[in-house]
């Protein structure tokens, strides 16, 4: 009969022999390729940061070129309004009857009413370009990030 070999304790737990500089190499392969992915990711992160504080900047002077025009379109209204108003003033001053004071006062309200629906009109058209030339430089952006994050 054959004897058969057994294993002491010490040959059951040896741990088989490796070459070390494998796996040094393998560390060293995926080191490199990770400090290389971490490079392109930053670089990725710095240009889009350096495109966002742009379109930041291009907002802001857009938000504050747009207060400026929208300021003076308000004055302009408020400046026709009270010449309207003086002038209607003085031409009350100079009615003779109460007819008379009811038939300009009448055509004043009615002036006044389709002049306030113009200036809406002019108001609301200032406010729609003000907020299209706001927005547009951080929605080129966020397009751009967007399409760059899709392709990556």
């Amino acid at each position: 009969m054959a004897t058969k070999k057994t294993a002491t304790t010490a040959e059951m737990f040896e741990f088989p022999a490796f070459d070390m500089t494998k796996m040094a190499d393998g560390y060293r392969e995926m080191a490199d390729k990770s400090v290389n992915q971490t490079k392109e990711a930053y670089a990725k992160v710095k240009s889009a940061a350096e495109d966002t504080t742009k379109a930041i900047e291009a907002t802001l002077e857009n938000a504050q070129a747009g207060t400026v025009e929208l300021s003076l379109k308000a004055i302009d209204t408020a400046r026709m309004n009270a010449e309207a108003s003086l002038s209607h003033m003085e031409a009350l001053l100079g009615v003779k009857s109460v007819a008379q004071m009811f038939e300009l006062q009448t055509a004043f309200m009615r002036k006044q009413a389709e002049l306030m629906v113009d200036q809406t009109k002019v108001m609301q058209e200032a406010a729609k370009k003000v907020a299209e030339d706001v927005s547009k430089p951080v929605k080129a952006v966020s397009e751009k990030a967007m399409a760059e994050f899709k392709v990556a």
